[in-house]
């Protein structure tokens, strides 16, 4: 069949010209699957001038509708039985909400189960056919029986059926269907309502409780279309409404919560119509390439200060956090209407504003708020101070807090009593991080704190900042909370439990947490720029000026300690007594510390680890150290590496290793090796060197580091080119994540290399079958004169592939050291450090030390090196060619 397409500017589903073309051609799966797919092309080139959301899934439905009601006329109709069957749309289709590729979700009715038996060969034809249409149907046959019944056991079904739409068939048996599934044979609305309650927990807790995941589903995602889908059945089940707009006629929804449920609705169904119609099937996760295009369809651009992507996402972002508020009050208040409605109505007064009645805080008056606007804050305050009896805000009074949010402008800022009540609010015992998020769904805290406001659904287009700048902000203040509780035992606190009694104002600590990225977005250094906001708040809030200072210090400098850590040597004297030497005291150092924790820990779930966990305590306490011993006497490095050496040989008495041998192997090594490994390390790099047989004996031992959070691997054999290159190839083919590597040549030429490895979720080598895999498989590669440089064995992840990062490259001279730091930045990938040490061989470069850092899609490595002399590598010539050497390879690779 040839058809032509519609003509353009044609409405988007013409029922004439569809039933000409079946008249014409014939109710078959070839017309049938012709006229779908010309639909469908037709629904994308209109999407492409213009993303629209319910008129695609308006033509879509009534086009199916048509097509559907055909095929029964011409395949059904004429049966023995036909009269007694009924086509049934369900689920979305019954709803009328068919998106640009959804699943047609269909029930044939028969009136008894022998009906369907006699008819059972000619109705699986008829779901054959409808198969062969290349609609994605999903069709069940089954008798009024069977429906009633297996609603009144699954809530799902019987919400499914709430929804059912007559398209065909006998009309009478539908209508049967309909009362026989109503509220008052099955499901009557408390029962129904605290199932779709628990069901929609189930569903937040699935995505973390909150909308702002990286590739949100735009449908089941808190906040999504399914919050609008849940408020539409509770209503539809409790007052019979059809509409949403039949809740305002009811009092449950203003006309103005009225639209913005309309308005969001049809933004997420654009949305979603975009990513059916991209994907080309049903696809509801908003993955990141997908953002990008979308971006572009809706006609975002890049600007200076954020890309167009970020700004859609921004829209995204505030949209469903408004129907995700929405939803909230409306449930809040549904509960109050169905399942409170027979408890006691006595209510208990807080003060001359506010009352308890059944376990909700409510104003006492309506015009609370207009009266006294410092009560928009009290109010947390008081949920804070009666937790144990107020289960939470009674959904008229969210509504007034919304309504009455215009108040909170400068003059309520500088009203002392607002101020007064935040700070209050900040210093409570308990419930400081619930309230403030309670204050944040509320849209209190952005109207409050205006730079807040600003950063409200900002995200970052990239793999490492997994929450919204705002989520995140509200997710470190919660951990930074976490260290008043040491009995929840969180084993990444346990330094933390101990610092924190001894900070002497927590809330400098919160408040830092609070602001700490509260300028990103705007461009600049954000940390800068947010130490003015957190400088100026603290003093509207007549904090003193020092603690005003300490505030603003922490959110200028509150990636300085997580940069020391994983980018410098920790090990190296220098790196401390600088350090120390920014943080200045004590207090200063305690406070950076508990921050730099929450906020990893903060950022998202594969940021954090043992790993990082450790270096940040081993700087905390190598700076205490140096900040007690006093600046002006840093600790000599000589000093420092003597101690290390007699700690190692107090290890070594329980190890069958000759203490006269010992001395002897170390004596071959320089200070260096003993400020760069631990003492414990070094115990362990011993014991399996000096058992080893042979004049050039090659040794790979592996051992647990708990502390650490990884395995550790060491590697004792002649150095020679490429060698770096052939271990990290190896391990990268062993699927293994190398977190650390640390790299030592001796005086006589051996090369003593430990890394630190994880398994690829990030957990500890634990099989012992493993573990010893990996030797055997290090052995092999080491033992022959040539180094094999063994490709990835791992494909890079679809994220990754979504991001590019161009290769940058650095220099910088360690001076305590005389060797040059080389701070790169690149796409990470499989085989990565493999690349880069055959860079630095090609170069003439010796490998001293490696920092290895990942966030998200990018690498940020630092790699400390020096001349074959061991020397630092001053010529500009020289740095080029390693630069270009970088850039080829990893570009090159990563294209």
């Amino acid at each position: 069949m040839n058809a032509p397409p519609p003509a353009a500017g044609a409405p988007l589903f013409d029922a004439d010209r569809v039933n000409a073309l079946l008249d014409a051609h014939g109710v078959n799966a070839a017309t049938c699957r012709h006229l779908h797919q010309q639909f469908t092309d037709q629904l994308r080139a209109y999407y492409d001038r213009h993303p629209a959301g319910a008129p695609i899934v308006q033509a879509r439905t009534a086009f199916v509708d048509v097509l559907l009601q055909r095929i029964w006329a011409a395949r059904v109709a004429d049966l023995p039985q036909a009269h007694t069957l009924a086509l049934v749309a369900v689920g979305g289709y019954g709803r009328g909400e068919l998106h640009a590729c959804s699943d047609v979700d269909i029930l044939i009715l028969a009136p008894r189960a022998d009906h369907i038996t006699r008819v059972s060969d000619e109705l699986a034809r008829l779901v054959t056919l409808l198969y062969d249409t290349g609609l994605d149907v999903g069709a069940s046959v089954r008798s009024l029986r069977q429906c009633v019944d297996e609603g009144r056991r699954d809530v799902t079904i019987a919400t499914a059926l709430m929804e059912a739409r007559y398209l065909a068939g006998n009309a009478a048996l539908f209508e049967q269907l309909a009362r026989r599934t109503g509220p008052g044979q099955i499901w009557p609305t408390r029962k129904f309502f605290a199932a779709k309650l628990a069901e929609q927990q189930a569903r937040y807790n699935k995505f973390d409780a909150t909308a702002y995941k990286l590739e949100p589903n735009v449908k089941e995602s808190p906040g999504g279309l399914r919050d609008i889908h849940t408020i539409g059945w509770v209503a539809k089940r409790h007052f019979g409404a059809r509409t949403l707009h039949e809740l305002v006629d009811h009092g449950f929804l203003e006309p103005d919560e009225y639209q913005q449920l309309v308005d969001g609705q049809e933004f997420l169904t654009q949305v979603r119509n975009g990513l059916h119609l991209l994907a080309g099937r049903k696809h509801d996760h908003l993955l990141f390439d997908q953002q990008r295009e979308l971006a572009r369809r809706f006609g975002y651009e890049d600007s200076d200060e954020s890309l167009a992507v970020e700004q859609f996402m921004k829209r995204y972002y505030g949209t469903v956090k408004g129907l995700s508020r929405l939803n909230e009050m409306l449930l809040a208040h549904f509960e109050e209407e169905i399942l409170l409605a027979r408890r006691s109505d006595r209510a208990v007064p807080l003060n001359s504003r506010f009352q308890i009645r059944k376990d909700f805080i409510e104003v006492r008056d309506e015009r609370v708020f207009r009266r006294y606007p410092f009560a928009l804050l009290e109010i947390f305050l008081l949920l804070q101070q009666h937790r144990h009896h107020v289960r939470g805000v009674r959904a008229g009074t969210v509504r007034l807090i919304r309504k009455h949010l215009h108040l909170i402008d400068d003059a309520f800022r500088a009203d002392i009593r607002s101020a007064s009540l935040f700070m209050e609010i900040i210093r409570q015992p308990h419930g400081i991080g619930h309230e403030l998020q309670r204050m944040h769904r509320y849209g209190v805290l952005a109207r409050y704190i205006p730079a807040f406001g600003r950063v409200v659904g900002q995200m970052q287009h990239d793999l490492f900042h997994v929450y919204t700048v705002d989520e995140h902000s509200l997710f470190v203040l919660r951990n930074t909370r976490s260290y008043a509780f040491p009995d929840e035992q969180i084993p990444a606190l346990e330094l933390g439990y101990q610092v924190f009694p001894n900070i002497p104002k927590p809330e400098l600590l919160y408040l830092a947490a609070l602001f700490h990225d509260i300028a990103k977005g705007r461009g600049g250094d954000h940390s800068d720029l947010g130490s003015h906001e957190a400088y100026a708040f603290c003093r509207l809030h007549r904090l003193s000026e020092l603690d005003s200072r300490l505030v603003t210090w922490l959110v200028r400098q509150h990636l300085l300690m997580s940069k020391v850590s994983q980018r410098q040597d920790i090990g190296d004297p220098e790196v401390i007594r600088s350090f120390a030497a920014t943080v200045g005291d004590q207090v200063h150092l305690d406070y950076l510390y508990l921050l730099t924790v929450a906020d990893m820990r903060g950022t998202g779930p594969t940021v954090w680890n043992s790993w990082k966990g450790s270096l940040l305590s081993a700087l905390y306490l190598a700076t205490r150290r140096a900040l007690r011993r006093g600046l002006g006497s840093p600790i000599d490095a000589r000093e420092q590496a003597l101690d290390v050496r007699h700690r190692a040989a107090e290890l070594l008495p329980g190890e069958p290793v000759d203490a006269g041998q010992c001395r002897q192997f170390w004596d071959r090594l320089d200070d260096d090796y003993f400020l760069r490994f631990t003492a414990e390390e070094i115990a362990w790099h011993a014991k399996h060197i000096l058992r080893a047989r042979g004049d050039h004996p090659t040794v790979v031992a592996t051992r647990d580091f708990p502390d650490r959070g990884s395995t550790g691997v060491m590697v004792y054999t002649r150095d020679r080119k490429y060698l770096f290159a052939a271990i990290t190839s190896t391990l990268d083919r062993l699927a293994l994540d190398i977190v650390d590597a640390r790299i030592y040549t001796s005086r006589d030429g051996y090369a003593l290399d430990t890394f630190l490895v994880s398994d690829l979720s990030g957990e500890p080598i634990s099989d012992p079958t493993r573990r010893r895999d990996i030797r055997a498989a290090l052995r092999d590669v080491l033992v022959g004169d040539t180094l094999p440089l063994l490709p990835p064995g791992r494909r890079i992840s679809r994220q990754q592939k979504a991001f590019r990062v161009a290769t940058e490259v650095s220099f910088a001279t360690d001076l305590g050291r005389d060797r040059t730091v080389v701070e790169l930045i690149t796409k990470d990938r499989p085989g990565l450090l493999s690349q880069v040490a055959q860079a630095f061989a090609e170069c003439e470069l010796v490998l001293q030390n490696a920092r290895v850092n990942t966030y998200g899609e990018r690498a940020e490595d630092a790699f400390f090196v020096t001349d074959t002399a061991g020397r630092a590598v001053t010529d500009a010539a020289r740095l080029d060619q390693l630069r270009e050497q970088l850039a080829r390879r990893l570009d090159d690779q990563a294209a």
